[in-house]
């Protein structure tokens, strides 16, 4: 298998810096940072009200992931285009208008590729990413193009009057599975030393070539296709002036849903 090793003298650390909403709009992408609106004490507390749009988060960044709230719903961004995947896991374009409570979006450049000829699951897949970055304490973007078999994605529940914290969502949130299926998975690696901020390890949506189905997902096999990586040396986190950020814990970990998969 053909692999691009990153040089890890590019991993040296990872920052993280909070900022006010306003930083959307007067804060600059930088070319290796990760840009996260919303905290995840606001998902833990069943807040989705929202306070970041489309357009802005779109600014910033051109892959990504996260979720929506009116309709409650999967948040896919492929090739700077917003899709919301629902829980039956039908996929749209999402209006640029609409306010989000979270999401990650980075500007994907390719630092390390490997084409995938033979059967993986998503286990071994995440060994692959690791191999290509050993020991990077950055975030690492991921994205996977190509076929895929006994892919098992999730959804959001339908939205009520009162939002649940994400560990009962978690627990209503519907799976289903799809035997084959052809388009694009995107996603994160988070390092432990966001934990607090972003549930560790990684964090992945598909979103089908043909753009009309989507959603979170818990398990696949990659039949054939092609892996790229990159790396994000800064993640920022935009804040609402009601909200504060504090230290990020390991122990965080234990009010995170196990729904990663894998």
């Amino acid at each position: 298998m053909a692999t691009d090793i990153v040089d890890d003298r590019f991993f040296a650390a990872l920052h993280l810096r909070a900022m006010r909403l306003a930083g959307i709009a007067h804060d600059s992408a930088r070319e290796h940072d990760a840009f996260r609106t919303g905290t995840l004490e606001t998902l833990l507390a069943g807040r989705l009200q929202g306070d970041a749009t489309i357009d802005a988060v779109l600014e910033k960044g051109d892959h990504g992931i996260g979720s929506t709230a009116q309709p409650r719903g999967e948040l896919i961004i492929v090739d700077g285009e917003a899709y919301g995947a629902a829980a039956d896991g039908r996929a749209s374009r999402v209006a640029a208008d609409t306010t989000i409570p979270f999401a990650v979006v980075c500007r994907f450049s390719v630092l390390a590729h490997s084409p995938l000829r033979r059967p993986l699951g998503l286990r071994t897949l995440r060994d692959v990413v690791d191999a290509m970055a050993p020991g990077a304490p950055s975030v690492l973007a991921v994205r996977l193009d190509g076929d895929f078999t006994e892919l098992r994605l999730a959804g959001a529940p339908a939205p009520t009057s009162i939002s649940p914290p994400l560990g009962d969502a978690a627990a209503q949130q519907t799976e289903w599975s799809l035997p084959r299926a052809s388009g694009t998975v995107v996603g994160f690696r988070f390092p432990d030393r966001v934990a607090g901020v972003e549930v560790p390890s990684y964090h992945l949506h598909f979103l089908a070539d043909d753009r009309t189905h989507g959603g979170h997902v818990i398990d696949l096999t990659m039949s054939e296709g092609e892996l790229r990586v990159d790396g994000r040396d800064e993640l920022h986190v935009e804040l609402p002036e009601h909200l504060r950020i504090g230290t990020p814990r390991l122990e965080d970990r234990a009010a995170t849903p196990s729904t990663e998969g894998g």
